[in-house]
């Protein structure tokens, strides 16, 4: 399969306070959230100078694809497109039209299947095609990208790099806990049995296998709802206070669920659970996300190089079955090793 440009897909970030509240309305269009819990996230922003560093991470994850695509003699333009905000996916299409582009392979910041870390990316590139009419170029996403040697790697070489941070006396005994973002169980069930979550806990088992660990724990973080909603669990903050109180004096955090430093992140695990940690007396160190690194850009080559040459999926294989992906479009299955958007409308 030919490509002749790239899409970075991405979920968007304010890049200045006055566009927190009306990107944080995007997100949560037709939700019904309280006021009260926009304010609240809006105070997460504020703390960074209303700037998210996703769309920074994502514009320096472009220069290194773009880097990564002529060292492998491969002249395609990079674009970038958001869900959320500026540059919206939509216009982005648009002007990929404009240049003539014809198909495009999609790379999210997402490595996972289930509806919000796969469907609705597809669903998105769908309504940016139907939005640029009939000559919308063919985007083709590329395939979760959860159990890639790479993705693997990377995790396993920052929680050692993680680990190596902690004073000598705690090493030894540091529990290692892997994050990833909550979701409403009811949306676990949506694109297939426990999908995204048993996506998570097999990389889990992969990382921790390559980091050297036989042990570990798997939580979840910056679940957002009312509380009669239940959500995967455990939180990872009542999983810290579980910790503690067993006499664990030190914790790696890798935050398994993300590709880059989220609000999420940098705010839920370095500041909440990081004064939560150090108020239990409890060391807490995190392992860094891929972000920009050279290494990340590599992967998302080798995702186009599978359809470009018709390779077989790198993964790493664990004990289990590969949970596969199961969403739907339209009552179409989500085909692997990629979706293909539906095709616009007039």
């Amino acid at each position: 399969m030919e490509f002749d440009a790239v899409l970075l897909l991405s979920f968007g970030g304010p890049e200045g306070p006055e566009q927190v509240r009306p990107f944080l309305e995007n997100v949560t269009r037709g939700r019904n959230v309280p006021q009260e819990r926009l304010d609240h996230v809006a105070d997460h922003y504020m703390h960074f100078g209303g700037v998210s560093p996703i769309n920074r991470i994502n514009r320096a994850l472009i220069a290194q694809l773009r880097a990564e695509l002529v060292e492998r003699g491969v002249d395609l333009p990079v674009y970038f497109g958001n869900r959320n905000w500026e540059p919206y996916v939509e216009e982005t299409v648009a002007t990929m039209r404009d240049d003539g582009v014809q198909r495009a392979a999609v790379f999210t910041t997402s490595a996972w299947s289930g509806y919000s870390s796969c469907t609705q990316y597809v669903e998105d590139i769908a309504r940016a095609r139907r939005a640029a009419g009939p000559r919308a170029p063919e985007l083709v996403k590329l395939r979760p990208y959860f159990d890639h040697p790479l993705f693997v790697q990377t995790f396993a070489d920052t929680i050692g790099a993680a680990s190596g941070a902690l004073p000598p006396e705690l090493f030894a005994d540091a529990r290692l806990v892997f994050t990833a973002h909550s979701i409403p169980v009811a949306a676990d069930r949506r694109c297939g049995p426990r999908l995204y979550s048993r996506q998570v806990g097999y990389a889990a088992r992969l990382v921790a296998a390559a980091a050297g660990y036989r042990d570990f724990d798997l939580a979840w973080q910056s679940r957002s709802g009312p509380p009669q909603v239940s959500w995967l669990e455990p939180d990872v903050a009542k999983h810290l206070s579980a910790l503690a109180e067993t006499g664990i004096k030190a914790v790696i955090v890798c935050p398994i669920g993300f590709v880059a430093d989220h609000i999420e992140v940098v705010w839920d695990l370095d500041q909440e659970l990081a004064s939560q940690a150090a108020a239990a007396g409890v060391v807490l160190t995190r392992a860094a996300t891929p972000n920009a690194h050279p290494r990340f850009a590599r992967l998302a080559a080798d995702l186009i190089d599978e359809l470009r040459y018709g390779r077989a999926p790198a993964r790493v294989t664990g004990p289990d079955p590969v949970p596969g992906c199961a969403a739907s479009i339209n009552g179409e299955p989500c085909r692997p090793p990629h979706c293909v958007a539906e095709e616009p409308t007039d």
